[in-house]
């Protein structure tokens, strides 16, 4: 590979306490390197004057699979809005709220993203999300599969088996080709089989004698067993609904029982959604200073956003008694809602976000708040929860919100009234540095994920790298927020394993990527035994030969080796 060296780059990288420097970054074979070989065999670029940030890392985003796939077929409208033409280099694609998946690697890469991780993905469908992220060009990426209400594990959690349940789910983790554990609406999604939900974490599961906070803290449990290098991905129950931030308080200190003091045991993804006060709509407000009040007194627990940007969007979600409510309070004339077998559920609406609709308005607000008021910016990261709370793509605009007052004066004052009044943002004087944004976007998410060779550009890491044009010595970032947003979503280059992949906004080369799992290995094997191959045949409509997902099914494959404790 060709070596490269950035020279005299402002360098942001968190995780190495380097903050601003003026420095020079070397890259060799796919790596950072202390030093090129020779200044003249190198690629030299000049980063004089710009900001050089490791490759974005992106902790939550539907890229890929079923989900993502019907959005786009029930959305023409959206794909007649954002027409991207064919290059030379790059194959054409449409969607705005929901890409196409080359468009979507191209757009992540322009913003200087380059690792993005899929957060839902049923296990009877990885298969087609493993065969979309081979489509995904540009990033590195993963995908989360959806366990919380999985037949197998409430079974043994309801036996109180958690080393059977553990096993369960590396057997499940390696078959689907998988990097985590999603818990979606813990005993909602089976409840919902049953046309049910459960409404607090106390409720009982229907079948299985068990409740939400049996599943939360059982899987927490397991995930650690599993050693695995990312916490369970939690999406908590009654998101969506007034006076949440409740059940997302007593979520968090169910989880307290599980820590052990050494590092987080639960994230809590999309919270914005998750931190609703109020009795009812009429009354709904913020619940963003409990949540943030408790998290700035815990340390178990990481959570990502889920900012609203006022966007014509599609929500998706694995919660399919949420997107049923929302169809029944929307009258939305376009809605998918389903029940995944044994494993999951499912809901699809298309849906615009404004900023004269008091509620929307008051959760961009939340979400706002959550990110200004949490003090330890390791302790979130930013998400639009694309495509529910906005597209990926508008990245920039959150950006500008948290390092300028003034940007999110200039929106709010374009809110509903009645917002405006609620809106605790007025308050709070908190401007982000790109110190701070670094953090938010790629060390802390790389350090969450346990992406120990992503997020920062030490020796040794992934020669993931971008550069935007903002020079910190003569730029106010807050004042200038319109020029500093627009560079944030132009990067000046960005770079792929060592290669140049972006230069100037524009794609100069492509790359496949990788797609990573957890090869999770226990000290005994799971018990795939007659019986359970026979539950396959009564409850699946997949024969248990045909559902792992094997080796060809995945282009250009990272296997992550684990040893279990169990």
């Amino acid at each position: 590979m060709t070596e490269i060296l950035i020279k005299n780059g402002f360098v942001f990288d968190p995780t190495n306490n380097i903050d601003g420097q003026k420095m020079d970054i070397a890259l060799k074979d796919g790596k950072i390197v202390k030093k090129v070989t020779s200044e003249r065999s190198a690629k030299v670029i000049d980063a004089s004057g710009l900001t050089v940030m490791a490759g974005g890392v992106d902790i939550h985003s539907h890229i890929a699979g079923s989900e993502v796939n019907l959005g786009r077929l029930i959305r023409p409208d959206d794909h007649v809005k954002d027409v991207v033409k064919k290059t030379a280099l790059t194959r054409g694609g449409t969607g705005y709220s929901i890409p196409t998946t080359y468009v979507t690697g191209y757009r992540y890469s322009k913003m200087g993203y380059t690792t993005v991780m899929n957060p839902s993905m049923a296990a009877m469908k990885a298969k087609h999300a493993h065969e979309e992220l081979n489509d995904v060009p540009m990033i590195d990426k993963a995908s989360f599969t959806l366990l919380g209400d999985w037949w197998f594990a409430l079974e043994n959690i309801a036996k109180g088996d958690l080393e059977e349940c553990a096993r369960h789910i590396a057997w499940m983790i390696r078959a689907t080709r998988s990097y985590a554990i999603k818990v979606v609406n813990p005993g909602g999604l089976e409840s919902w089989g049953f046309g049910r939900n459960v409404h607090s974490i106390d409720d009982e599961v229907p079948n299985f004698g068990i409740t939400p906070r049996d599943i939360i803290t059982g899987m927490a449990k397991v995930n650690t067993m599993l050693n695995m290098p990312h916490t369970v991905h939690l999406h908590t129950n009654n998101l969506g609904v007034p006076g949440n931030y409740k059940t997302t308080i007593d979520t968090m200190k169910a989880l307290e029982s599980v820590y052990t003091g050494n590092k987080p045991v639960g994230h809590i993804t999309h919270i914005q959604f998750s931190s609703f006060a109020g009795d009812n709509w009429a009354h709904f407000k913020s619940g963003a200073e409990e949540i943030s009040k408790y998290l700035n007194n815990h340390n178990h627990l990481t959570v990502d956003i889920g900012q609203v940007t006022f966007a014509d969007t599609t929500t998706m979600t694995a919660d399919g008694p949420f997107e049923f409510a929302l169809y029944e309070l929307g009258g939305h004339n376009k809605w998918v809602n389903s029940d995944v077998e044994t494993e999951s559920s499912g809901g699809i609406i298309p849906f615009h976000f404004k900023r004269k609709n008091a509620v929307n308005a008051i959760q961009w607000s939340i979400g706002l708040e959550l990110s200004l008021l949490i003090k330890d910016p390791w302790k979130w990261f930013m998400t639009t929860d694309h495509p529910n709370g906005g597209p990926f793509f508008h990245y920039p605009r959150v950006f500008a919100w948290l390092y300028s007052r003034k940007a999110r004066e200039a929106t709010l004052k374009n809110c509903n009234k009645k917002a405006q009044k609620k809106s605790l943002l007025p308050s709070i004087d908190r401007e982000y540095s790109l110190y701070e944004l670094a953090i938010v976007t790629r060390a802390g998410t790389a350090k969450a994920l346990g992406l120990k060779n992503k997020g920062h550009l030490g020796i040794g890491a992934d020669a993931d790298v971008s550069i935007y044009n903002i020079n910190p010595e003569t730029t106010d970032i807050s004042k200038s927020y319109k020029a500093v947003r627009k560079a944030f979503g132009n990067a000046a280059y960005t770079i792929k394993d060592g290669e140049i992949v972006v230069k100037d906004a524009e794609i100069v080369a492509t790359t496949p990527g990788r797609t990573m799992w957890l090869d999770v290995q226990t000290k005994e094997p799971c018990r795939i035994d007659d019986k359970i191959k026979s539950k396959f045949k009564e409850y699946w409509t997949i024969e248990f030969d045909n559902y792992p997902v094997t080796d060809h099914y995945i282009k250009v494959p990272e296997k992550i080796a684990i040893e279990a404790s169990v």
